[in-house]
């Protein structure tokens, strides 16, 4: 082959790869059926997943050229999920592909199914913007494949009404003074936290205190707080109860189960808040109940009391005794007068009926 028609072989290739970039350059989509643009998704854990458990969708944008432009992502509803973009910022790495360096964006987005079933997370549009070399930037719509999982309760938590799923759960509670010596009129403060990783801290069970008689509760509005290090996300919900003692006694602050799905090992466990007594008195940590009898009577006055039995019937036995018959007939027969005057006193001035045989009033 002669050096011109080398030369013109070589232009002509020259121009046709160039019109090929210019075509592949065009839009998105050429972009992606060209190889140059790829997106994935991908969804963990696929499988075994529970109620209430975090599922990561991870979107993967990649292209041999670079992004000249944020990405903003649509997120979809879906009836029974909560699906939400925690991070503000991709992940970017590179990747060397067959010899070409590629740049690599990834989203991540939290997904909590609040019901058992199967669900669809339907096509996102992402909003994308590219740099495609001499032809400028190209900027369009990118659709995700859609996304198919279920979430399945377990027999171990059939019957239980709440529980919180999560690799990690703890609950604490702690007072701001010693309980020991409490009397009336008193005061503390009862604080109780929870603790979770992966999850959101509206997940995370509500505490309400038992009422009781002689210790007055107010509580406080929660606190909740959503964090996340790393790639890492915790979740706390603290609740501050105000206490008044308001009587003397003997108090219990029940204590309280909760289930945890442990994530990671895919068992149940059970966190238990533990119960607290309260001896409320004059200064004792300790009050003793009478079980024995109803009655305000102390030791001394029961004492008296027989004592005073004693005396009046010795008298009544001396008197019976000693005294005349004829004085004591007197007097069994002054009381007998008085009891029949009594017992005229008691008697109605009007008859129960105005007029008798009449039938008036029946």
């Amino acid at each position: 082959m002669s050096r011109n028609r080398l030369w013109l072989v070589r232009c002509v290739l020259i121009l046709l790869a160039g019109h090929a970039v210019f075509v592949a350059a065009s839009s998105l989509v050429e972009l992606q059926e060209s190889g140059r643009l790829q997106l994935d998704s991908s969804l963990a854990p696929a499988e075994g997943i529970v109620p209430g458990q975090k599922v990561r969708l991870t979107l993967k944008i990649a292209t041999d050229r670079w992004f000249s432009g944020g990405t903003r992502i649509n997120i979809p509803e879906v009836s029974g999920l909560i699906i939400l973009q925690t991070e503000q910022f991709a992940s970017n790495a590179s990747e060397i592909r067959d010899g070409q360096s590629w740049v690599v964006q990834r989203w991540t987005l939290d997904v909590f199914p609040q019901r058992s079933g199967d669900f669809t997370i339907p096509p996102m549009q992402l909003q994308v913007k590219i740099n495609a070399g001499d032809t400028g930037d190209v900027e369009g719509t990118l659709l995700t494949a859609a996304a198919h999982f279920s979430a399945t309760v377990p027999d171990e938590l059939a019957r239980a009404e709440h529980w919180v799923a999560a690799p990690e759960f703890e609950v604490r509670q702690s007072f701001d003074r010693s309980l020991e010596g409490l009397q009336v009129g008193d005061a503390f403060e009862r604080e109780i936290v929870f603790e979770a990783s992966d999850v959101m801290a509206m997940m995370l069970p509500a505490f309400s205190p038992d009422k009781q008689p002689g210790l007055a509760s107010y509580p406080s509005p929660p606190v909740l707080n959503n964090s996340g290090n790393r790639g890492q996300a915790a979740a706390s919900r603290s609740q501050r109860i105000s206490y008044i003692v308001e009587a003397q006694g003997q108090y219990l602050l029940p204590a309280q189960d909760y289930f945890w799905w442990d994530t990671g090992s895919k068992q149940l466990q059970l966190i238990a808040l533990p119960a607290t007594d309260i001896s409320v008195g004059s200064g004792s940590t300790t009050v003793l109940k009478s079980t024995t009898t109803d009655l305000d009577i102390t030791p001394r006055q029961l004492l008296i009391f027989i004592a005073g039995l004693a005396l009046l019937a010795l008298v009544l036995r001396l008197a019976w005794k000693f005294l005349p018959r004829s004085l004591l007939a007197k007097f069994r027969a002054l009381l007998t007068d008085r009891w029949h005057q009594l017992k005229a006193l008691r008697k109605p001035a009007l008859p129960e009926q105005l007029n008798p045989g009449s039938s008036a009033g029946e």
